[in-house]
């Protein structure tokens, strides 16, 4: 009888361990189900990347596009409704693309480009330095990742390495806003940088249309321009002066398709 006793408190105490193990390989595949469930959700939050980064490419191979299609003519830029005016002619870029993207923080609202900033909103600096500020709410998918104002309370000196450290920051696909002295104009001048600073040769390269441009029969003609390179030294001979600056604006990281 006492053998049957103890034969039977080992079955017990087997058929409990089993048991137990059974219970806690299940809560174990409980938490791995958990575990992936709350992944695919927080991936589903997640900016999608690629989306951004095809914006950027399909924006930059239109102006591509542009500039192969003018080989090396001078296109109109005279009227307000002429694409290759600078302005028009980073807006057309943005809009061609836009329909097809959108922010994931507001997936309803389609994209904008704004405007630039009205003169007197430019106030103490001169029209051309900045855009105007849309919110994101609003379809305004850019945000300004840097900004240079010149400071009338450094040297110069001191003003050109603020200047130099603001155009260290450009990354490919930035949109750029400068109100600007240089070569080949002076005022407001609206283009996209095509590639990173690059630090070994100190120079961007950038797209636009209108920087270079010539009058025939009184209207303005301009050249588009690709991968164009120039040193940071010559935007910064053009844009650090008293009551001039230039605003970097970046895409937010949110860029997802549009559903």
């Amino acid at each position: 009888m006492k053998r049957f006793f103890t034969i039977c408190l080992l079955v017990f105490l087997l058929l409990s361990a089993c048991s137990a193990s059974a219970e806690s390989l299940s809560l174990e595949e409980m938490s791995a189900a958990q575990e992936a469930a709350s992944w695919e959700e927080t991936a589903a939050e997640m900016p999608d990347e690629s989306a951004r980064e095809e914006m950027i490419d399909r924006i930059l191979s239109t102006a591509k596009e542009l500039y192969d299609q003018a080989g090396g003519k001078a296109k109109r830029a005279h009227y307000s409704g002429d694409i290759y005016v600078c302005k028009n002619f980073t807006v057309h870029l943005f809009k061609s693309v836009k329909d097809d993207f959108r922010m994931a923080e507001y997936p309803d609202v389609d994209l904008v480009i704004p405007n630039n900033q009205k003169k007197a909103d430019c106030a103490p600096y001169v029209y051309g330095v900045e855009w105007q500020d849309v919110p994101a709410s609003e379809g305004n998918p850019f945000y300004a990742a840097a900004a240079f104002r010149y400071d009338d309370t450094l040297t110069k000196d001191e003003n050109r390495q603020l200047a130099r450290e603001f155009l260290m920051q450009v990354q490919r696909g930035d949109y750029f806003q400068m109100a600007a002295n240089y070569y080949y104009g002076i005022g407001a001048h609206s283009m996209l940088f095509t590639a990173d600073y690059n630090p070994e040769t100190d120079t961007v390269l950038w797209a636009d249309s209108n920087m270079k441009g010539k009058t025939v029969n009184g209207e303005r003609y301009a050249y588009v321009q690709y991968d164009a390179e120039k040193e940071i030294d010559w935007f910064i001979d053009a844009f650090c002066r008293r009551k001039y600056g230039a605003t970097i604006y970046r895409l937010r990281e949110d860029i997802v398709f549009a559903q």
